[in-house]
């Protein structure tokens, strides 16, 4: 039986279509089990409560026993006591402990998924089925069937279902040998994680965790050109949860094979509200789903599952891999390519003899897009582990500019051919993004160096430009891709709010690098305090619809379209060369930040970490 959700009535673009939902099962990533609270994925305070508490001698009679920490006494009384029965501590224990058995040697890595099953198995007393529990498909067939039997997904299943059923026979004390029984319920709840668990990721988009949430999330279905985004309230029990909008779930259960849409249910609210103490009494990460489209009553809701600026097959393998489904939805299905997915895998060959037959021209631009991606791949995976950026630059700006040189067997003999990435490319994005990364951290080493130097503050003032410079470029192009698939707006919203800050940046020490030069006091550089931007009226309009959180479909429309002309606005005649030339950096910064902070509010709503965070940056910019 398929499940989808569907919309109740006609939804307008920027409406929260779900009410904070709260999750079945959730657990951190290991890596921020020590600086996050393992109930509200909050940041920990200078003092957290911590699981088991800190006795005297506790440390020195058990050292390798595993802690988790909590921001509150709420919190670690709402959690600690799962923590606890769901033998999650247990295989916390059992994975870290030097003195782990063999047999759990190769459980290697990140825990999380393996936690998440452990306490939905506790905390759902549901009749456990291989097919569906609580509603949520398992997978568990797909997952670990004879087809799949031999692959590493099947195989890490196997040894943390093992780890999972010995963690709850620590818990028992018991000294028997492991039950099939149990091992297959563990097998099953580890499926069912691995199948809906979503990425809870913070307001910089960093994964802190991952949960289960019921079917009101769970049963929203992919697409490569989804309708709708969602995002995740972390908040401790005493802080305010950044919700827009009425609480009205504006979406339904409908099954396929009935064609029927079904408004109740044991998995969904009997209102269209959550109750008041359900909202209060709720703890873990809360997603939120919310329109980027206008989406017709009976439509469907789709969310993306996977990286929409990636080409076709590499989402279709992405999709396989995780959860055993090929996409059907229209941009997948479309022939020819739609333009994004061309452009985003187009590799173009230079100096290819028209003799060289197209069938072994197909099966070299093949072997070249393989040798482009494993070259990119490493350079930027050196770059990550060594921290070289001068090298990680000098090796990308090469193959952006010379691209890959092969040695083809043509009709005539061997032939010599260059290719190259089409500026729109993955892979090119991928090395836009580094090459912005990499040479802000270059200008920050050389000031850290060297700051009384400059010689050196100039250089770095370059490597800055450069950085932002990349920074719009990226935001450029994924604009471009933008116009013709409007799903990908929450990731050129970051792009635009990155390309704004490190033009503002830019303008602040621009000013700062012409008095270096000159020798003069860069305490006498003008405010920008006056500045307005008198080539268009974008400004206000942004600042109009972000600040009443009110977006209309007509509105985006329009705004978008407008502001694909206006970003190189120039600044006014006037004043001497330096000012000049921070106006241009200024203005083009704030339109920048302006539109990123306005797709922002249509993706994750108005307030929301992202679109507060582009606000303080223009308030203190204007102050400046």
């Amino acid at each position: 039986m398929e499940m989808e959700m569907r919309a109740k009535e006609n939804i307008d673009i920027a409406v929260d279509i779900t009410p904070p939902i709260s999750p079945l099962a959730f657990s951190l990533h290991d890596s921020f089990l020590h600086s996050r609270c393992s109930s509200c994925f909050s940041p920990l305070p200078s003092s957290p409560h911590r699981f088991p508490p800190l006795l005297p001698n506790f440390r020195d009679n058990f050292p390798h026993v595993p802690t988790v920490f909590y921001c509150s006494p709420q919190c670690s009384s709402s959690d600690s006591t799962l923590h606890f029965s769901s033998a999650e501590h247990h295989l916390l224990l059992l994975l870290q402990s030097p003195h782990s058995l063999s047999s759990f040697a190769s459980v290697s890595g990140d825990t999380s998924d393996l936690r998440a099953a452990l306490r939905f198995l506790q905390s759902q007393h549901v009749t456990w089925r291989s097919d569906r529990i609580a509603g949520l498909l398992t997978n568990r067939d797909k997952l670990m069937g004879q087809e799949s039997s031999e692959d590493e997904v099947a195989e890490k299943i196997r040894i943390g279902a093992r780890a999972m059923a010995f963690a709850r026979k620590m818990l028992r004390s018991s000294e028997e040998e492991l039950d099939d029984a149990v091992v297959e319920e563990a097998t099953i709840a580890l499926c069912l994680v691995l199948t809906n668990a979503v990425e809870v990721q913070d307001n910089i988009g960093r994964s802190l965790g991952i949960a289960v949430y019921d079917p009101i999330y769970c049963w929203i279905n992919h697409s490569c050109s989804p309708n709708a985004c969602y995002r995740f309230a972390l908040s401790s029990p005493s802080s305010p949860t950044l919700v827009s909008g009425e609480l009205n779930l504006h979406i339904a259960p409908f099954t396929r094979d009935s064609q029927e849409t079904q408004m109740d249910g044991e998995f969904y609210h009997s209102s269209s509200k959550l109750p008041k103490e359900e909202k209060e009494q709720s703890y873990g990460p809360r997603v939120i789903v919310r329109s980027i489209k206008k989406i017709k009553k009976g439509e469907e809701v789709t969310v993306a599952y996977t990286d929409l600026l990636q080409p076709k097959a590499m989402r279709q393998s992405e999709l396989w891999s995780r959860y055993r489904f090929l996409c059907c939805c229209r941009r997948c299905s479309i022939q020819p390519f739609t333009y994004v997915d061309h452009a985003l895998q187009e590799i173009s060959a230079v100096c290819l003899d028209s003799s060289g037959s197209v069938s072994n021209y197909k099966s070299y631009r093949e072997d070249a897009a393989r040798r482009l991606s494993e070259y990119v791949d490493d350079i930027i995976s050196e770059y990550l582990s060594v921290g070289d950026p001068e090298s990680c630059c000098e090796k990308l700006e090469s193959i952006l500019a010379q691209g890959l040189n092969l040695q083809l067997e043509g009709n005539e003999g061997k032939l010599h051919s260059t290719f190259k990435l089409h500026p729109l490319h993955h892979l090119s994005l991928s090395v836009y993004t580094t090459l912005a990364s990499a040479y802000k951290m270059h200008a920050c080493g050389l000031l850290s160096l060297y700051s009384e130097r400059n010689e050196n503050q100039l250089e770095a003032f370059d490597m800055n430009r450069t950085s932002a410079a990349y920074y719009l470029l990226l935001a450029g192009a994924t604009h471009h891709l933008f116009l013709s698939e409007p799903s990908l707006m929450a990731s050129v919203a970051n792009f635009w709010i990155d390309a704004g800050e490190s033009l503002l940046f830019l303008s602040r020490s621009s000013g700062q690098i012409e008095f270096v030069k000159r020798g003069l006091d860069s305490s006498k550089l003008s405010s920008f305090a006056k500045l307005r931007c008198s080539k268009c009226s974008l400004m206000d309009s942004f600042e109009t619809c972000t600040s009443n959180g009110q977006f209309k479909s007509a509105d985006f429309e329009s705004v978008s379209n407008e502001y694909e002309g206006s970003c190189g606005v120039a600044a006014e005649q006037g004043g001497d060369q330096t000012d000049h030339r921070r106006m241009h950096f200024f203005k083009l910064g704030i339109h920048c930040l302006l539109y990123g902070r306005y797709l922002a509010g249509i993706c994750y709503g108005h307030p929301s970490h992202l679109t507060c965070h582009v606000h303080k940056e223009i308030l203190m910019n204007y102050i400046v």
